[in-house]
This record gives C-alpha cells, structure tokens and sequence, in this order.
C-alpha cells in the first residue's frame, strides 16, 4: 500500500502533473476546500486510505465481522458518486472562478461601474447551479428543491428584464453608447456636437462630462450616439 501511495507520488513528479493542474486553476480551487497539498499528494493519500480499506474488509469478512464488512462494501458501492460529485464540484468551482474573474474584466474594459457586482453575482448564480448538480449526483432528491428554484429564477428573470426594458431602458442606452464612446473618442478630444464645440473631460458609464466655460456639465452618453457629432 505504501509502495503504491509512492508510485502516485513519483508519477506526478516525473511527468509533472502538479505543475500542470497548478496552471489550469485545480490546485487553488482545492485550497479552497482546505486542502492545501499537491494534488498529487492528495491523491496518493486517497488511494492508500481505499487499499486500507479494502484490507479491513477482507480481514472483517475473514474472522466473520460481517455487519463492518458489509458497511465497507456499502461504502465502496457509493464511491462513485461520492467521485463524481467531487469531481463536479472542483470542476464547477474552476469554472465559476473563470467566469467571474473573466466577465468582471469585460465589464471593468467597457466601462461599466458594478463590475465587480456583477461578476459576483453571474459568479453566484452558476455556483449554485454547480451544487444542485452536486446535490444530483449525491443521488439526493432534489425535484421540490428544482422546482421552486425553477419558480424564483423565472420570477427574478420577468422583474429583471422588466426593469430594464421599461424602468431602466435609459440606463442601458446610455450604458451601450458609452462602450463605443470611448473607442471613437478619448479625454482631452474637441467635438462639436450640435453647433457647440467642447472638450471631452471624461467618460463614465452612462454619462460625458464635457468642458463648457468654468464649468464641466455631464450629458447622457447617447446623444454622442444620436447626434451628429464632428471632431
């Protein structure tokens, strides 16, 4: 058994597996779960406890402890699920990481100012999808669970999607103007919108702040979209 936990070790020296799981994220997302060594460590730990295992059930089973050999066994029967639903979890964790760290840049790049809000929450929202496939693959009833998850989410979609196509509409025109905005122009720039000529003194979100005089008015980033605007 020992010789066996030392193979696994060895093997992921040779062909450095730990360095290449460390790049594709598993080994943080395994930190994550307070497992702090190498995942081949790990692994060659989890083999060596099943072979003691598997040891202390032929030897129960050999001097008639049938009760504990069949709750091995049992153990054993329900190890793939236990594998499967560890192996979703990591997977799925590494995937809400991406996900989270990748949609937080792309709003940060366009200028949207809850970025971080709202990689969190897409973040959220897949991680709980991730647990009740967990939960799925635990071979744990989940249809009443399903079905009002199903219920909250299509609620909380209708009053998403009507608060930003009526109350918000807009708060998103001038969100989506202002992620071309600031590809056509920069700070510091002269346009002249309308008949008037101003300086760009920065653009946010949903609004230009533009320099007439003393003073530095905000517009609504759209009317660089509806207008006509001459640099």
């Amino acid at each position: 058994m020992i010789r066996v936990e030392k193979t696994i070790r060895v093997s992921f020296d040779r062909f450095k597996l730990n360095e290449l799981l460390d790049r594709v994220g598993l080994s943080s997302t395994l930190q994550k779960f307070g497992m702090k060594d190498k995942p081949g460590k790990l692994i060659s730990r989890a083999a060596y406890f099943l072979l003691v295992l598997l040891f202390t059930q032929s030897v129960t089973q050999a001097v008639g402890l049938g009760t504990v050999a069949a709750a091995i066994a049992a153990f054993f029967g329900y190890l793939p699920n236990l594998l499967s639903a560890f192996l979703v979890l990591v997977l799925g964790m590494m995937v809400v990481q991406f996900l989270g760290r990748t949609l937080t840049q792309v709003a940060v790049d366009s200028g949207v100012e809850f970025a971080p809000l709202l990689g969190r929450l897409v973040s959220s929202m897949v991680l709980f999808v991730v647990v009740l496939m967990v939960v799925a693959q635990l071979k744990i009833e989940t249809q009443i669970v399903l079905g009002i998850v199903m219920v909250l989410l299509a609620g909380l979609s209708l009053a998403f999607a009507l608060t930003f196509g009526l109350g918000s509409r807009e708060v998103t025109r001038n969100i989506v103007a202002g992620f071309y905005v600031r590809k056509l122009f920069q700070a510091g720039e002269s346009v002249e919108v309308g008949d008037v000529k101003r300086t760009l003194a920065g653009i946010t979100a949903v609004q230009t702040l533009v320099e007439s005089g003393e003073h530095t008015p905000a517009l609504p980033t759209r009317v660089f979209m509806d207008e006509v605007v001459k640099q």
